[in-house]
C-alpha cells in the first residue's frame, strides 16, 4: 500500500519515500513501488504526474491492480532502486499545478450547471491541451452556457477556500453532495467552501482564485449530451492570447479594427457568394459559346451523327460536365471530354438524346483502360483514372465504337 501525499496536501512537490517494489519494465525502465508518494497517477480523468526520483525521470504514474499501491515508471539503469533504500522524489511543478487549475475549474463548472439547471456531470477527461465535461444539460444555447461561466468565474474570483474531508457514506449523504457515488468505506471529498462538495481523489487548488480564470472555447451536443471543452489558468491565458492574435490578423486583412473583423469577413462571405454565382452564369454562357463553335467545327458523320472528342488541361469536373451538357443539347452530337492534370485524368462523356452509344459502358470500357472508376446512365456518364500519354488514342478507340 502506497500512502498519496497529494490527497492531503496537492501542492506538496518534494517528498522522501522507502522502496517496497522494483521490477524491470523495458528497456532502461523500472516499475518503482514507494511506501509514500506526492505522485498523482492516472485516474478519474486526470493525467498522471511527471518528475524524477533520485534524478531519474518518472515518465509515467498509475494505480497497481492490487494492494491501492501507485508504481512509478522511471527511466533508469539496473541496480538504480533497492528495495528498502531511501529515495528523494520530486514532482514536476508545472505540470502539476497546471492539472491543479484544471481539475478545480471542472468541480467549478459542474457545480455551476448543476446550481443553474440542475444538471449533472456525467464524465469528466483533462487532456494535454483542454478539459472536456460531459453534462447533461438537454437544452444548451449560448446564453446558458455563458451564465454558467459567469457563475463558475464569479467563484473563482471569490478566492473560496478548498478544504479536503475524509467521510464515511452516511456523512457525505447527511452533508449532500453533487454526484452519485457507490463506495463504502471513509472516501475524500472536496469542499469549495458554501458552494461544491464531492467526492474525489484528484489534485486541487487551496483556494479557488489559483484557478484564475475558466474559457469554454467550444461546446457541442455528443452521446445525448452537451460536452464542454474548457481550458482555464495559464491554459485559458494561451487560449485568449492565440484567439486574439487571430481575430487581430483576421482584422488586418480588411484594415479594421478586431471588432470590426466579423462583419468584414460577412460582407466579403455575401459578394464572394455574388460573385460565385455571376461565375456560374458567364461559366454556362462561355460554354455555350464554345459548344456552339466544336459544333460548326466538327464534320458529321454519314449518319449526321457529331462526335467531338477533346482532352484539355485546364478544366474541373464542373465545367468539363458543363461542356458536355451544352454539346448534348444539339441535335445527333457525342462528346467524348477530358481533362488531364499531372498524374490523373477526369472524363465526362454526353449524347444528345438522338444520337447513338451507350455512354455509361464506354465510361466502363475506358476506366478500364485507365485503371480509374466511373459511370452514368446511357446519356451521360464520367469518371477518372490515371493520365497516360496512350489518352489520345484510347478516346479514338472509344469514339470508333458509337
Amino acid at each position: 500500500m502506497t500512502k498519496r501525499l497529494y490527497y492531503d496536501d496537492s501542492h506538496l512537490l518534494d517528498f522522501a519515500a522507502q522502496v517496497i517494489a522494483v521490477e524491470a519494465h523495458g528497456e532502461n525502465l523500472f516499475r518503482v513501488t514507494l511506501d509514500r508518494t506526492a505522485f498523482y497517477p492516472t485516474g478519474g480523468g486526470q493525467p498522471h504526474d511527471t518528475g524524477a526520483l533520485d534524478n531519474h525521470t518518472v515518465v509515467e504514474c498509475l494505480n497497481a491492480d492490487t494492494h491501492d499501491a501507485v508504481v512509478h515508471v522511471v527511466r533508469a539503469d539496473a541496480g538504480a532502486f533497492a528495495v528498502g533504500t531511501t529515495i528523494a522524489g520530486r514532482v514536476d511543478g508545472a505540470r502539476r499545478f497546471d492539472h491543479i487549475q484544471q481539475h478545480t475549474a471542472q468541480h467549478i463548472l459542474s457545480r455551476s450547471f448543476r446550481e443553474l439547471y440542475d444538471a449533472a456531470t456525467e464524465g469528466f477527461r483533462l487532456t494535454e491541451t483542454h478539459g472536456e465535461v460531459d453534462i447533461k444539460l438537454d437544452d444548451p444555447t449560448d446564453a446558458r452556457i455563458h451564465d454558467a461561466l459567469v457563475l463558475a468565474n464569479r467563484i473563482v474570483w471569490e478566492n473560496r477556500p478548498v478544504h479536503v474531508h475524509y467521510m464515511t457514506p452516511d456523512e457525505v449523504a447527511r452533508r449532500g453532495v453533487r454526484q452519485r457515488f457507490e463506495r463504502e468505506g471513509t472516501m475524500r471529498v472536496i469542499e469549495i467552501e458554501g458552494f461544491d462538495l464531492n467526492p474525489c481523489g484528484g489534485t486541487h487548488a487551496a483556494r479557488t482564485g489559483e484557478v484564475g480564470m475558466i474559457l469554454i472555447p467550444f461546446w457541442e451536443r455528443a452521446k445525448g449530451m452537451t460536452r464542454l471543452t474548457f481550458v482555464a489558468g495559464e491554459r485559458a491565458l494561451e487560449d485568449y492570447t492565440h484567439a486574439n492574435r487571430t481575430a487581430r490578423d483576421v482584422a488586418s486583412h480588411f484594415s479594421v479594427s478586431r471588432d470590426d473583423a466579423l462583419a468584414a469577413v460577412l460582407r466579403l462571405t455575401d459578394e464572394h457568394k455574388t460573385l460565385q454565382r455571376r461565375v456560374r452564369e458567364l461559366s454556362t454562357l462561355a460554354a455555350e459559346a464554345e459548344a456552339a463553335r466544336l459544333i460548326t467545327e466538327s464534320d458529321p458523320r454519314p449518319d449526321d451523327t457529331r462526335l467531338i472528342t477533346r482532352i484539355f488541361t485546364d478544366r474541373d469536373a464542373a465545367a468539363l460536365r458543363t461542356l458536355a451538357q451544352r454539346l448534348a443539347t444539339h441535335t445527333r452530337t457525342v462528346a467524348l471530354l477530358a481533362c488531364g492534370e499531372a498524374d490523373t485524368v477526369r472524363l465526362v462523356f454526353a449524347r444528345s438524346l438522338d444520337a447513338p452509344g451507350d455512354m455509361n459502358q464506354l465510361m466502363r470500357e475506358a476506366c478500364i483502360a485507365l485503371d480509374g472508376r466511373g459511370g452514368g446512365t446511357s446519356e451521360l456518364a464520367q469518371g477518372g483514372g490515371c493520365f497516360t500519354p496512350n489518352l489520345q488514342a484510347t478516346l479514338a478507340a472509344l469514339a470508333a465504337r458509337v
